[in-house]
């Protein structure tokens, strides 16, 4: 505690209470006027630089802001349109479904009709034909019974008969063998 007393009473003796303290009245103002320079100094060519600066800062910061929000914006937009042309893409892949399957359906059942009126046409046909081969075979059958009895006649009778005479007991004949 000497020490604080010791200066308390130098200082006091000097130049009252701010000698006491320890403060120079003259020092004390030049510091504020250098202190007033500087600020004027700074104030004039220093902060109009910072300001600039931060200035510029800001607008580049609000600027990507704006483009952040715009971006976020054309997004929204982008995928509400994604989502229309999906909805729109499911429908006409579905209605090409549905298309598809009606077509298939139809060809084959034009292809079942077609197939079963070629296969009708295919039994018609061979029953044409079994009709035809069944006729020339009782032709074919009927001549050669004709001959078989003409050929019996004679060898039963021993002679040739006239052909009138001949037609009339094969025909008997036959009509007895059927």
């Amino acid at each position: 505690m000497t020490i604080f007393t010791q200066f308390a009473e130098t200082g006091a003796q000097s130049h009252g209470i701010l000698g006491a303290l320890g403060i120079d009245i003259k020092m004390l103002i030049f510091q504020i006027v250098a202190f007033i320079i500087l600020v004027w100094f700074c104030g004039k060519y220093i902060y109009p630089i910072f300001m600039k600066t931060i200035d510029a800062r800001q607008d580049a910061i609000e600027a990507g802001t704006k483009a952040a929000v715009e971006a976020e914006r054309k997004a929204a937009e982008a995928k509400a349109e994604i989502t229309k042309l999906m909805k729109q893409a499911r429908a006409d892949a579905s209605e090409i479904v549905v298309t598809a399957k009606e077509e298939a359906t139809a060809a084959l059942e034009a292809a079942e009709a077609k197939s079963k009126n070629q296969a009708e046409r295919i039994v018609a046909e061979a029953h044409a034909q079994l009709d035809k081969d069944i006729l020339a075979a009782k032709k074919m059958l009927h001549n050669e019974t004709l001959e078989l009895v003409a050929l019996a006649t004679e060898k039963v009778i021993g002679k040739t008969v006239t052909a009138k005479v001949d037609s009339g007991v094969i025909a008997s004949a036959v009509k007895e063998a059927l």
